[in-house]
């Protein structure tokens, strides 16, 4: 509690009664009629509308507002990677993921294909729009946001309002729904089924055979094993990049990131946290081998105090990420963690021994090699985190080299280096139906 007192004011002189205070206001700052009427003009106006929902919608709780106001309106609906569960992944109108990283292929897609977009709490980042030109280009845009100096901060829009984002959605919804009691609202549903349509030819393949594991099938089976009220846990690197395209999030707060760039071994004492804080929960957590190497003896902590939740581990022995990027300049540079474990020759030269490690630290462990193994594993998990309260580490042994979808400079420029899927047995777990 701040209280503004003279400098030489000593702290035991004070008195203060936990039970008869009250806070000052706090001042939430809410757009006007007159604003989300002038919204809802320009977005009557657009022929291939989009929203992006980003984290200052579920910063406002107001999930439930952007979906009824999406449904309203017939507007698809873009979750930047801090939005990620404002909308289902499987809503109809759930647009995909939008930037050089963590995106959809049909997300890029339908931003490059509208006409107007109407940001939510978001904040433009750079790896959400890549180069400027080629994303604002031949389209209007919107930024509503709570702080000023976000608006205009990476471009300048064409409408800004200083909102909350509940209280402008609640407007929005106003606006919009008294126009649609006199047929004023333009009918978007044609360019919501291009949108559609896209999701159904821009799925990424998750479904290989190949030992060692491809990463895609790990998050097949994740998504198959871990239920729609799954709270993912997770930070920077190859594996965070790739499982934001592949995974599935249904709810807000279901993934719980440290941004696009957070620190290395954040995952594991977060997963602590949340695991905590939603005791009835599943908490699924997911690091590469060197984010979970950066903090691993925090494990002793989920076993001394009894905090089960699972840790997918999926382990190349590499700096994946830094040896992508190295990938421009020719190099392969001390990126490899791998080294014949003299003590564990069943790790097959991948170095550290982590279910050794998990078990000193009073945790369970499994480690799978083959693709037919990971399910099962993941239901052993659950078992043995019920039975022993403890953190339980499911480790995934990856093939070394794994180049994830991604771009350098421009959202139209998303290498892929795997063939897309072209049926269900390609991606089994899509959003959307393939065949």
């Amino acid at each position: 509690v701040l209280i503004d007192l003279p400098i030489d004011v000593q702290l035991a002189e004070i008195e203060f009664d936990i039970d008869t205070y009250e806070p000052l206001p706090v001042a939430r700052p809410a757009a006007t009629r007159a604003q989300a009427a002038k919204v809802l003009q320009m977005l009557n106006a657009a022929k291939r509308p989009l929203i992006i929902a980003g984290g200052g919608i579920i910063n406002a709780d107001a999930d439930a507002l952007l979906v009824k106001f999406a449904e309203l309106t017939g507007v698809p609906v873009v979750p930047t990677l801090m939005g990620w569960g404002t909308i289902a992944d499987d809503h109809e109108l759930n647009a995909g993921m939008v930037g050089l990283q963590t995106s959809h292929i049909y997300g890029n897609e339908s931003l490059l294909a509208s006409d107007f977009v109407l940001g939510i709490g978001n904040r433009w980042a750079n790896r959400h729009t890549g180069g400027l030109d080629t994303y604002t280009r031949d389209r209007k845009f919107v930024h509503v946001d709570i702080e000023p100096t976000q608006i205009g901060r990476v471009f300048a829009p064409d409408y800004g309002i200083v909102s909350d984002a509940g209280a402008a959605l609640e407007q929005f919804i106003a606006v919009a729904e008294s126009l649609d009691a006199v047929g004023g609202l333009t009918d978007h549903g044609d360019w919501a089924e291009q949108v559609r349509a896209r999701r159904v030819t821009g799925q990424r393949k998750t479904h290989f055979e190949n030992v060692p594991l491809k990463p895609q099938r790990v998050y097949e089976e994740m998504n198959k094993a871990f239920g729609r009220d799954t709270r993912y846990v997770t930070t920077i690197g190859l594996s965070q990049i790739q499982a934001s395209q592949l995974l599935h999030v249904y709810k807000p707060r279901h993934w719980i990131n440290a941004g696009q760039a957070g620190p290395l071994g954040w995952t594991l004492p977060a997963a602590l946290g949340v695991a905590t804080a939603c005791k009835d929960e599943q908490v699924v957590a997911l690091s590469g081998d060197y984010d979970f190497q950066f903090l691993i003896e925090e494990l002793a902590v989920g076993a001394q105090f009894n905090i089960p939740y699972i840790h997918v581990l999926v382990n190349n022995s590499y700096l994946g990420l830094i040896r992508q990027a190295q990938r421009a300049f020719e190099m392969d540079y001390y990126v490899q963690l791998d080294f014949e474990n003299i003590n564990s020759p069943e790790v097959n030269g991948y170095g550290v021994d982590h279910v050794k490690v998990a078990e000193g630290l009073g945790c369970k462990a499994i480690r799978v090699f083959e693709p037919q193994d990971i399910g099962p594993a993941f239901e052993k998990a659950k078992s043995l985190m019920a039975e022993f309260k403890v953190p339980v580490v499911v480790e995934c042994i990856l093939e070394r080299v794994t180049n994830v979808s991604m771009g350098a400079r421009e959202i139209n420029e998303v290498v892929e280096f795997e063939e897309l899927a072209s049926a269900f047995v390609d991606a089994p777990t899509a959003t959307v139906p393939l065949d």
